[in-house]
């Protein structure tokens, strides 16, 4: 199979689990939001398809969910969310693509770069979002929104995501390895 073609096949396999897995956690909503079911696709398609693939599929997903389903509210949860997610995937896969190695340290050093940067913007599109529109947004609804009721969500991905990358690595789908091998050291020697 061609390279781009196997990207476009895993883009659209990530995008279709990110809009189902919501599913699983839609009767309880604050389960959902704790769990934080879109990301993980969106982080796994940067890593795995890369960083323009990554951003297209996380931008897109909350819009067509929204669209498709009603949740997330069109605005401003999933205009925030497409912000927030596209971050996701552009920096998770472009950070991981960067890396010598494609092993652990490099995973979690990008997925947390990730995570970070990801908050960063959905915290200034909801500033700017809720400015605009009078309600304004506290220090103290980013700190619960990003971090304090996503704690679970967070969690599962930091451990979700290296095993499904490190049996991904071994299917030969990514090249991933459990850590840096003595032979990359010899190598460079």
């Amino acid at each position: 199979m061609k390279p781009i073609t196997k990207n476009i096949v895993l883009s659209a396999m990530f995008l279709a689990i990110g809009l189902i897995l919501p599913l699983f956690t839609a009767q309880i909503p604050q389960i959902g939001q704790m769990l934080l079911p879109m990301h993980i696709p969106v982080l796994l398609c940067g890593f795995v398809c890369g960083w323009q693939s990554g951003a297209v599929v996380g931008f897109a997903l909350p819009l067509l969910r929204s669209a498709i389903f009603g949740m997330p509210v069109f605005f401003p949860a999933a205009t925030g969310m497409a912000f927030e997610l596209m971050t996701y995937g552009l920096v998770a896969g472009l950070l991981y693509s960067l890396s010598k190695w494609k092993c652990m340290l490099a995973l979690y050093r990008s997925l947390l770069i990730a995570m970070l940067a990801g908050r960063v913007v959905w915290g200034v599109v909801q500033t700017i979002q809720l400015g605009i529109f009078g309600s304004g947004f506290s220090v103290q609804m980013f700190l619960a929104g990003a971090f304090i009721n996503a704690v679970p969500g967070i969690i599962a991905q930091l451990i979700l995501i290296p095993v499904i990358m490190l049996a991904l690595g071994r299917t030969g789908l990514v090249p991933f390895q459990k850590k840096r091998g003595i032979q990359n050291e010899k190598a460079e020697n």
